[in-house]
């Protein structure tokens, strides 16, 4: 694909997925047009116009040899991901897990998309989605708060095939303001770098915290958060009894119980409502945290990890939340060590949008129906940062390679990259719900080798390597 391409890419949405593909199509030879809204227009989580910016945590998950996402980012790096290139750059410490400086990312991804000259950047709205453009090959990628005007024109090209659904966001505490001497440094069963602050909690002290954060009042739903009555006439995925969080309404006004959430980003407060145990096995586990100064795991732990390279804050790991934030300051401040704690940014929500890809999508991320236009990251059904950067970077290379007229090959089913695509593309459709990359959507070993080979590390280990030799043969192929 090294010739001029035939036709222009238009990428909309400069989050994760949006620059990652542009930058792929770019590098692949194509002309392309980047857009994205703000500052014309924000959004209600994100706090900055930047590019790539981080809006729920800084983490790009585990980077311990042969686990999924570990997988998933050795075939991104392989494939010569440009996003989580400039994630490697701006790393900071976590252990065995990679999360990165923030503002350093987006001010790395803004660089590289400047120095692309293929790339014109346009800072508007997009309201009009051309399917019928003989000369355009579009890849909508904005996002998890995708426009109403935007997500209108999904809905007229899908037939309503789409759903909100709702994300929280956790709070960060200022790292001068936290009581050292309350709080210990570990990672879990000492894997990787002692790079976390945990908080232990004594029975008595979780005790209280829970019973403060069950009884602290929430953020009213405002209008843009909540379910539309005609939803279920939309034919959108997973309106049933399964997906609503049940819970009584406190009057007529919608509350955050009524709201719908995705079970791997449920507020605080909400899984605390599911049992008094459940943050103990959730969030706060202590399991593999030894406290020095007792020598045994606490009842109840609260980790924090570092936010920037500079290490002055820190975010409460899975303390996402929708409390008002005068509650917020008061509830989180009966977490040991942070009694006189200083909150840089309180925990929200925000609305998701996704759309039901196994109806829709095909393996390559094209409508079926309109196969000049693709979806990709979080629209596409994929949840998590690694796993839209991934999507993305399939959508720049498949992008290229319908500009230059060829029909792109779709990732191989035995990568992790394939077997995510794999998945939001075969699920079913009634029950579609985002996923992030695990071993469960990679192809299983024969049986007969399951029943030779216990060790489910080694197991892995096999589905790791197969993974890579797979997801090898395809680039080499497909470059």
């Amino acid at each position: 694909m090294a010739e001029r391409a035939t036709k222009r890419i238009k990428v909309i949405g400069g989050g994760l997925a949006g620059p990652e593909a542009a930058l792929q199509a770019a590098r692949f030879g194509c002309e392309v047009d980047l857009y994205e809204m703000r500052p014309t227009r924000s959004t209600e989580a994100h706090q900055t116009s930047d590019f790539a910016e981080l809006v729920c945590s800084n983490s790009l998950k585990s980077e311990s040899e042969n686990t999924a996402p570990w997988l998933l980012k050795q075939e991104m790096r392989r494939a010569g991901s440009i996003l989580l290139a400039e994630a490697d750059a701006s790393a900071v410490p976590a252990g065995h897990a990679l999360a990165v400086d923030r503002v350093e990312f987006s001010k790395r991804v803004a660089e590289r998309i400047a120095a692309e000259p293929r790339i014109t950047v346009h800072r508007e709205e997009v309201t009009r989605l051309d399917e019928n453009d003989p000369n355009t090959i579009t890849i909508l990628a904005s996002g998890p708060l995708t426009s109403s005007a935007l997500a209108a024109e999904l809905q007229r090209l899908t037939g309503s095939d789409y759903l909100a659904f709702y994300d929280s966001i956790s709070p960060i505490v200022d790292a001068s303001t936290i009581n050292m001497d309350r709080v210990f440094f570990a990672a879990r069963y000492d894997k990787g770098t002692a790079d976390y602050i945990n908080c232990p909690f004594t029975k008595e002290e979780y005790e209280t915290f829970l019973d403060a954060l069950i009884a602290a009042e929430a953020v009213p739903a405002k209008e843009w958060e909540q379910i539309p009555s005609q939803a279920t006439d939309l034919g959108a995925p997973g309106l049933d009894s399964e997906t609503w969080v049940s819970s009584e309404s406190k009057g007529s006004q919608p509350t955050p119980e009524k709201l719908q959430y995705f079970e791997g980003c449920l507020p605080i407060e909400e899984t605390a409502r599911r049992g008094r145990d459940t943050l103990r096995f959730g969030p706060m586990k202590p399991v593999g945290l030894t406290d020095p100064k007792t020598g045994r795991w606490p009842y109840a732990v609260v980790q924090l990890r570092q936010e920037n390279l500079r290490a002055d804050s820190y975010n409460l790991v899975g303390f996402q939340n929708h409390l008002k934030f005068g509650e917020q300051n008061r509830v989180l401040k009966l977490i040991p060590g942070l009694e006189d704690a200083t909150f840089l940014r309180y925990g929200q929500i925000h609305r998701n949008t996704y759309i039901n890809a196994p109806t829709l999508l095909t393996e390559t991320l094209q409508l079926r129906a309109h196969p000049s236009v693709m979806i990709a990251g979080q629209l596409s059904g994929v949840e998590g940062y690694t796993e839209s950067i991934a999507s993305g970077m399939l959508a720049g290379r498949y992008a290229a390679a319908l500009a230059h007229g060829d029909a792109p090959t779709p990732a191989p089913r035995a990568s992790a990259n394939g077997s995510l695509t794999h998945y939001i593309t075969h699920a079913e459709g009634k029950k579609f719900q985002p996923a992030n990359i695990t071993f469960d959507l990679l192809l299983p070993l024969e049986e007969e080798l399951r029943k030779k080979i216990r060790d489910k590390k080694e197991r892995h280990r096999i589905q790791c390597d197969r993974a890579l030799s797979a997801w090898d043969e395809w680039l080499t192929s497909s470059s």
